[in-house]
């Protein structure tokens, strides 16, 4: 039997291959030196600079798991309501085809988050496209919110770190690019339920992939970066939504004429973060227009002389003042809208 080598249909900007048969290759190809961020950090349940992570099946049928951060706490923590630290519900980017939540890009932020927010992180491993087109992703996303809802009503499962440390009264949902579309499905969704004791005090989209059919002039004039190009915009959001569906599809142009109409969500305040040079950006500005017209609560953090998802480039984090100090000013924005919610 002679066994015919597969070949390459597809590949998109280093990140992501497809082969003939079907079979999908995540293998990073690109230059060597920035592979690190895309491989996995293990769990560790002790702390290491002080965070703490943990890895949880929160569904054992559809196999759904949550990598969790626990901050470590004050010496004079006490156990009682006052003291219960805000839960960040953390949606990863990829443009819904790429990385997971153990990834050091990811490892490196939000651990640093959990600290200066003092807030527990809940990081989703989503589906991936094109195995898995959305809404996979967002079902995902909002079926951790309802875990959060069960460990709050004291349903089956019991988790020690969210059930003793977590204030269910103060859930944040975040997400970096296509995570922070997820932001905005999660929120609307939730906002149909009771989710009580859980309540969403906020949503924080960062450099979110709200695009459109007909390209913005960023996307025409600003320069491509390693996390985000032309090709990956386009070949992504060909496999990630349904199929037949354009990048006018609510899934990415939720203030666009085919998405429900905003002023009929019910949302929580939304701290939507911006990068000056991204790609996107004025198609960001645009739902930011669209949030304000339908008399939505959403600040606007921008981010002067940096471009799509900055803060997860631990290499210009470390070398570049410029990305370090402009890193440093997102986490305290985040920061201070958790803090005020």
């Amino acid at each position: 039997m002679v066994h015919q080598k597969k070949k390459l249909v597809q590949e998109v900007s280093g990140w992501l291959r497809i082969h003939d048969d079907g079979s999908v290759d995540r293998t990073w190809t690109g230059p060597p030196e920035v592979k690190f961020m895309a491989e996995p950090v293990p769990p560790h349940e002790e702390f290491k600079e002080g965070v703490a992570i943990r890895d949880v099946t929160i569904d054992e049928k559809s196999g759904l798991k949550v990598r969790i951060y626990l901050p470590q706490l004050e010496p004079d923590y006490t156990d009682n309501n006052h003291n219960k630290l805000p839960i960040i519900v953390h949606f990863h980017g990829g443009g819904f085809c790429i990385s997971q939540a153990d990834w050091y890009m990811y490892y490196h932020i939000y651990s640093r988050l959990a600290r200066s927010a003092s807030a527990i992180v809940v990081s989703v491993y989503l589906r991936l496209a094109p195995e898995h087109r959305l809404p996979a992703a967002m079902d995902d996303g909002f079926s951790a919110v309802v875990w959060l809802r069960s460990l709050g009503r004291g349903h089956g499962s019991y988790e020690p770190w969210l059930n003793d440390y977590g204030d269910f009264n103060r859930v944040f949902l975040v997400g970096d690019s296509s995570g922070g579309n997820l932001v905005h499905q999660v929120a609307a969704r939730a906002g149909h339920v009771d989710l009580s004791p859980v309540r969403l005090a906020g949503g924080i989209p960062i450099h979110p992939g709200f695009v459109r059919s007909v390209r913005s002039k960023s996307e025409m004039e600003q320069p491509e970066s390693p996390f985000l190009t032309l090709d990956m915009v386009d070949s992504f959001l060909k496999l990630a939504l349904p199929e037949g569906c354009t990048k006018d599809h609510p899934f990415t142009r939720p203030g666009g004429h085919a998405a429900p109409p905003l002023d009929g969500l019910n949302l929580p305040p939304f701290l939507l973060c911006v990068a000056e040079s991204d790609l996107i950006r004025d198609t960001q500005m645009e739902y930011c227009e669209a949030m304000k017209e339908a008399s939505k609560d959403l600040e606007l953090l921008i981010n002067p002389g940096v471009g799509h998802s900055f803060y997860l480039n631990k290499i210009a984090v470390d070398m570049d003042p410029h990305t370090a100090a402009q890193t440093t000013a997102l986490i305290e924005g985040i920061t201070e809208f958790i803090k005020k919610h």
